[in-house]
Order: C-alpha cells, then structure tokens, then sequence
C-alpha cells in the first residue's frame, strides 16, 4: 500500500493504470483498410517462430487542451497457428479507479476476407489472474470466428479524469512481436508552458519525435521483439521496454543535488502536514502508558494505528471510489485520531505525529516500489518514488532510523511490506537529505507451516486433514489476494490451486481463517481425499511422502535464461506429515533423501520415521530460501539456482516402499 503527498497527486490514477494497460492505439472511427499483402502472409516478419504478429500498434496520447486525458488505442494482428489463434482471441483490457474505457470496438477478418465484427454485447467486466497472483479489471472480449490466417484487429479508448498528465507510461513491448508502433504525444498546455516534454527510456533506445499536423510529435520504431515471461522475474519496468514521457523545468538539477533539494521540500511538507496538537500528545502518552524502551513504546504506537484506525484506502473496507470521494477528509493527524478512520497517508501521518509527541525524531521516508522496478537514483526525477513508489514513516531509534508504514494493515510490528524493503529510502531533512537502505526480514520472518493428519488405504487413496498456516510476507500476500473475495470466491480459489497440483484431490470441510486478521496467521484446513495417491504394483504400495509437494513442476524448468533471477522476499517452509499405513501393509524401506545446504542463503532437510506401534509414518521437511538477503541473482547463476531448485525438487519426489505382509495378502491363509 502506498500514498502520494496531496500536493503532488497528479494523475495517480493516470500512472497506475499505464502502469499496467498495454499502451495502444486507436486513432479514427473507421477502421483502416486491410493490404491483400498481409492476409496473404504466411509467416511472421520479426520473428520466424512467432505464433501472432502484430502488423501495426498505434499509440495517441492527447493531453492537449481537453480537460481529460486520453490514451486511444489500435491494434491489427495476423494469427499463424492454432496456438497463436488461441492466445489472441481473447483479450483483457486492464484498467483501475479514475480511468474508464470506452468505445471498444474488435473484428475478425477471415482469410478469405470475410469480416466477423465484435457485437457489443459480448463485452465484459471482469477480474483476471495474472502471473505472480495479481488481481486486474479488465474490459474482456473474445473475438468471433478466429482461425489460424485471421487478422485481428481492436480499438479502445483510455479516458482519465485528471487535468493533464506530468508523467505518461508508454509501453514499446508486447507479448508478441511487432513490426511498426507508432506513438503521437501531444505535449500538455498545462506543463509545456514551463517545463520541457523530456523523454527517459528503459531497456531500449530512446526513438526520435518529429513534430508533425495538430501539435502531435511522432515515433516509429520498427521490428520489436515479444517479450517473454520467466518465472522469479525481475519487475516488468526493469526487463519490458518502455519510455516515460514527463515533465521538468528548463534547467534540470542532476545527481545529488537534486535529490537534496527534494529532500529538503518533502520535510517542509512533512512539517505542515504532522502538526501536533494536545489531542494527539495525549492520546500519544496514553497509547504509551508505561512502556519503558523505545522499541515497546513504538510498537504500542504502530499497533494503535494499525489495529484502532479504519484504513479508507483498503480495497478490504468495501468502501467504492464515488464513497472515498463523498467522505470528508482529514485535514490533520487530529482528525484522523478523532474520527479514527483515514487514508492510508492519514494513518501513516497520524503515526509520526504520535512518535513525535512521544519524543521520537519521526520522518518521511519516500522510496521505490520494488514490486514494479528496481530504483536507481542516477534518473534523478521524484516520478518512482511519488508516483510508482511507498512512503514510509522514518523513526530515528539511537544512531539509526527505523521504518514504518501503520497502513499496511497486515504487516507486523519490525517488518515492512515486502516491496518496500531493502530499498534506498530518502529521508527527508531540513539540511541534509540522506538515503538509507530499508532492512530486509529474514526467512524465518515469513514461514509456510504446513501439517497433514492422513489415512492411507489399500488401493492407493490418501485422505485426511490438512492445515497451513502463512505468517509474515506468506500471509500478507495470501490476505491481500484474498481480503475483497467473497467466502465461496476464497474457497474456489484453494480448490483450484490443489486440483491444478492434484488432479484427482477431493475437498470438504475447508476454513479459511483470519482472512481480514492483522495479527494472527493466515489459515488453511480441509478434509481431503485423494485417489491413486499411492501406487498399487501387487504386494507393494509406493508412496511418496512430502505430500505438500507431490504433484508440483520444477521451479525453473527452461534450459536457460534471458533474464537475471529475482525472489520477491525470503522465506521458510516447515512440513509435518503423518500418514496411518493401511492394515497389513509394513515399511520395505523408510530411507530418507539428504539434506543439501547452499551457504547462508538455501538449506533443506529431511526426516522420515515411524511411530512405536510401526502403523504412522513421521514425513518432516524444512526449508528455506534467502538467508543473507540472496534475492537477486545474474543471469549466469542461473545453472547453479535451476541445479538447486531442481535437486530438491527430485528429493521431494522420493518414493518410499510399504510392503504387504504375506499373511494380509488377499487369498493366502495361516
């Protein structure tokens, strides 16, 4: 979660949504006329494996004189194969609050030429599952009568409500390649005045704009490679190729200098914005009571605004974007402490104004969002820590500042949100402006404890019950996935994720447990049953015990890499499983797979046991991942990360041997 200073919210909607909306462009009404050349066409031009190509990707972002800002889009694709029929039919138009989509319009041209248009009834809203578990928006579509040949071709238009933009997204990548995008930007009235329209690359080269009819400067890159996902990818805006257009005053103070100079505005900001009042140094004194250090009487602080304060900005509070508009807002951490409900900034502004009555040195502490790029301060512009970046709370505890952000409503006290930790934090100050890493949790922070009571039976069937438990970074991921679900969405959701593992698993009697909690962890428990489990070959079953994993791919399975390694936060995982043997049925051998160590960041272990009585298998696994801050790693480690990930992977995989007692087996006798 994170908030933007009032005095700087332009077009926040604007950014979050180009952030994720896949920049194009539809120019006209009328569709463009269709080249016999391209229907023909056989086989792509920039890529000769590529299932769907994109002809053409026009982008027009016009900021001019309209009130609105809008982002028109048009795309016309050829389809190839079958596989590329089925990837482009369907389309998801992402979009998020203060941005609305409009005139969406779609056809399919045949290889014959025939044209199937879009009806508009077959238009949806929907939410979608994207890599990595996010939940988007979208306006979705199928696209009528597609066949390998078709041409595909779509049209929207992206309006946002803010007066102009200072900073523009534009995507210059796809999912598929591209042979000619073209981007006209009409330059905003508002900022062009004072400021210079400067454009900032990533990954790519910076095109050449010429200006051309109706104040519009226009690009054309040709050739543009698909981009391709890899699972534990960095952040998209540190691998796609994109370009921000933005705004700045005519002379730019580069490097240091103006990170400094920015410093010193936050803290002026901060000043105004956190001011003391005696409401809130008495509430500051009875929060703290009799708390005797620093650390107990910080921790009294943040769970009061955390736990005490209603959170407006969570998508959990139910609360629409027209209710956020029609309540009053807070004017001060007074009103935030009197009202007890705000903004996530209101919440985080009426900590520091706490920690302050409470004698502490309280901070802003603006920083990027590492779930969207990985920050680097030589691109001195506020635009990744404003707009696309967390503002935590800085609290100077001896020599050394602490960081806080009481919104995050399901971040425990010591911790930050995973995206906001091992990050360059600015701190702001009236003289000295200094960047400070975040701290990063350890993986004993954020733990998997999975326990499995279950049954196994003579044909092979596993069933029982299950429990998993997800604290720290686990479980705020696994709440605010599921937090705005309905009960029966959070239960289809876990029925899903195991019958894509296990595709015979049963369910009944599932509990999901302190979904919207801020203290305790988030929980799994299920009855399950599932059949042919364990294989039946005549006397013998074979079993593989580490239940949790049976069924799983490889973590990496691709012989290589285009892209370095990145893991979101480390964590550990603790297994405990105990399965009842069948009657008649004995272990042939409970061998256990070896532990494995990779330095400080990785280590797994293994034991296998049985109870007194032989009758109960006692599987137990531990692991964990990210010991010593190991979350980044090139490209050419990726042989050594596949070798380890692949290695536990085989040692999941172990399959002991029962055997059946001569005596038990069917038609024998005594």
């Amino acid at each position: 979660m994170s908030y933007y200073p009032s005095f700087l919210r332009l077009s926040v909607c604007l950014l979050a949504a180009l952030a994720l909306a896949p920049a194009a462009f539809a120019g006209d009404n009328d569709w463009k006329p269709v080249d016999p050349a391209h229907l023909a066409m056989k086989a792509p031009a920039v890529e000769k494996d590529a299932d769907a190509e994109a002809i053409f990707w026009e982008v027009r972002a016009d900021d001019g004189d309209a009130q609105d800002f809008v982002l028109s889009n048009y795309i016309r694709i050829k389809i190839f194969t079958d596989r590329g029929r089925e990837t482009q039919s369907s389309v998801q138009i992402p979009y998020l609050g203060g941005m609305r989509i409009k005139d969406v319009a779609a056809r399919t041209i045949k290889p014959t030429g025939e044209i199937v248009e879009l009806k508009k009834e077959d238009i949806f809203d929907k939410t979608v599952i994207k890599g990595g578990g996010v939940k988007l928006k979208t306006k979705s579509f199928a696209l009528p009568s597609v066949e390998a040949g078709s041409i595909v071709e779509y049209r929207w238009r992206e309006v946002y409500t803010d007066d102009s933009a200072q900073y523009a997204r534009m995507q210059f990548q796809r999912e598929i390649p591209v042979q000619l995008l073209t981007y006209s930007v009409k330059p905003s009235a508002y900022y062009s005045n004072a400021r210079a329209m400067r454009f900032q690359t990533f990954q790519m080269d910076t095109p050449k704009f010429e200006k051309g009819k109706g104040g519009f400067y226009t690009a054309t890159v040709a050739n543009i490679p698909a981009f391709r996902e890899e699972p534990r990818m960095p952040p998209e805006e540190s691998v796609r190729r994109w370009m921000l257009l933005y705004y700045t005053p005519q002379e730019k103070v580069d490097g240091a200098a103006y990170w400094k100079q920015w410093g010193k505005i936050f803290h002026e900001i901060f000043k105004g914005n956190v001011k003391v009042n005696d409401d809130v140094k008495r509430a500051a004194a009875e929060i703290v009571g009799d708390a005797q250090t620093p650390e107990q009487k910080l921790e009294r602080l943040y769970d009061f605004c955390r736990l005490k304060i209603k959170n407006l900005s969570d998508d959990a509070s139910g609360l629409t974007d027209d209710d956020r508009a029609k309540l009053k807002k807070n004017g001060k951490p007074a009103d935030t402490l009197k009202r007890a409900q705000g903004t996530a900034g209101d919440i985080d502004e009426l900590f520091a104004a706490l920690a302050i009555s409470a004698g502490f040195d309280a901070r802003w502490a603006l920083m990027a969002d590492r779930s969207r790029i990985f920050f680097d301060p030589s691109f001195a512009d506020v635009y990744f820590l404003l707009y696309r970046g967390r503002n935590n709370i800085a609290v100077k505890v001896g020599e050394k500042w602490q960081f806080f952000e009481p919104s995050d409503t399901y971040v425990p006290y010591g911790m930050l949100a995973w995206q906001a930790e091992s990050q360059q934090a600015l701190i702001s100050d009236p003289k000295e402006p200094i960047f400070v890493t975040t701290p990063l949790a350890p993986p004993a922070k954020s733990l998997i404890k999975r326990t499995g009571k279950l049954k196994l039976l003579e044909d092979g069937t596993l069933e029982g019950e299950v429990r998993v438990e997800y604290t720290g970074h686990a479980a705020y991921d696994k709440k605010e996935y599921n937090d705005d679900d309905s009960a029966q969405r959070r239960e289809e959701t876990l029925r899903e994720e195991l019958k894509e593992q296990m595709s015979t698993a049963e369910m009944s009697d599932i509990r999901i447990e302190n979904v919207t909690d801020p203290q305790k962890p988030f929980v799994y428990a299920y009855k399950v049953r599932v059949p042919g489990y364990a294989q039946r070959t005549g006397k013998r079953l074979f079993l593989q015990p580490a239940f949790f994993q049976h069924g799983r791919g490889p973590a990496f399975s691709a012989a290589d890499r285009r892209n370095e390694i990145y893991f979101h936060y480390p964590w550990s995982e603790d297994d405990t499983v105990e399965i009842e043997l069948p009657a008649g049925f004995a272990l042939d051998n409970a061998d256990a797979p070896q532990p494995f160590q990779a330095s400080e960041v990785s280590k797994y272990a293994v034991s296998v046991g049985v109870t007194a009585d032989k009758r109960t298998l006692i599987y137990r696994r531990s692991f964990f991942f990210g010991g010593g801050g190991g979350l980044r790693f090139p490209v050419n480690a990726y042989g050594g990360l596949k070798q380890l990930f692949d290695e536990m992977h085989k040692r999941d995989n172990h399959t002991i041997t029962l055997k059946q007692d001569a005596a038990a087996a069917p038609g024998t006798s005594n």
